[in-house]
């Protein structure tokens, strides 16, 4: 599906690491406020599809473009600008040990010295009410926290400077159920007050059809589907059928390891 005018645009991204292909001429569009859900398999090129748009990894070719801007020829100030409009939630939390847990949620806004950090540490308390925590959480140690509570810190610092972008690295790995569906559901809330516009990243199916609004498939570096979230589980398409289904039997086969 193309957008008129998507947040996100990218066309032809491609990303080698020596003799392996990871990305292989990327087309995706990423409307104005709604949630792309990309999956695919361990080595299909998820992570590398964010950090390219992050800047965190240099694509060898293509174009990536956020409102228009093309982000790879954007002067260094503008790719700045642009990257302080996003906000991550990371896989594993990501939090900062030698801080507070305040001090996490507000670390960007310290950073980029939007705040004092009087200011800051009440910011901190309203985003973490936010997501379900008391004030008071947020003078613990991240080592005092539970998992579900670590990805909770993790998403009210993703949410602090109210991003008109966010990404997320498998929100609910590492959760049981319940959990899963809770982060998922302030993800949900989040991304809908604040009108962002979010990439999401899982292999969790149940989280995928919950948080997104269309999804991609990601096989060999290539988009094979994309479609409405809410169409995974039932999508006419064989390749994803399998993944969602975790099929055995099917067009995807496991390769070897050489």
């Amino acid at each position: 599906m193309t957008n008129a005018n998507p947040t996100i645009r990218l066309r032809g991204l491609s990303k080698s690491f020596g003799d392996k292909k990871v990305l292989d001429g990327i087309d995706l569009d990423v409307a104005t406020g709604t949630s792309m859900v990309v999956i695919g398999g361990s080595g299909s090129g998820k992570s590398v599809l964010i950090k390219c748009i992050l800047g965190l990894i240099e694509p060898d070719e293509g174009v990536i473009e956020i409102d228009g801007i093309d982000v790879l020829k954007a002067p260094r100030e503008q790719r700045m600008e642009l990257r302080s409009r996003i906000g991550m939630l990371f896989q594993n939390g990501a939090l900062f040990d030698s801080l507070t847990v305040w001090e996490n949620v507000a670390f960007g806004l310290l950073a980029q010295k939007k705040c004092t950090r009087s200011e800051a540490r009440e910011r901190a308390a309203g985003v973490l009410a936010q997501v379900g925590l008391a004030a008071s959480v947020g003078d613990l140690s991240p080592a005092e926290l539970s998992g579900g509570m670590q990805k909770r810190v993790g998403l009210a610092r993703a949410i602090a400077a109210q991003p008109e972008i966010l990404f997320f690295d498998e929100p609910t790995t590492g959760l049981d159920p319940i959990m899963g569906a809770v982060i998922d559901g302030l993800i949900v809330d989040c991304v809908k007050r604040m009108g962002s516009t979010a990439i999401a990243i899982t292999h969790d199916m149940a989280s995928a059809v919950r948080i997104g609004d269309r999804a991609a498939m990601l096989f060999k570096g290539r988009i094979v589907w994309e479609g409405l979230a809410s169409a995974l589980l039932d999508s006419g398409n064989e390749m994803v059928d399998q993944f969602t289904h975790g099929r055995r039997e099917g067009p995807i086969q496991m390769e070897l390891r050489k």
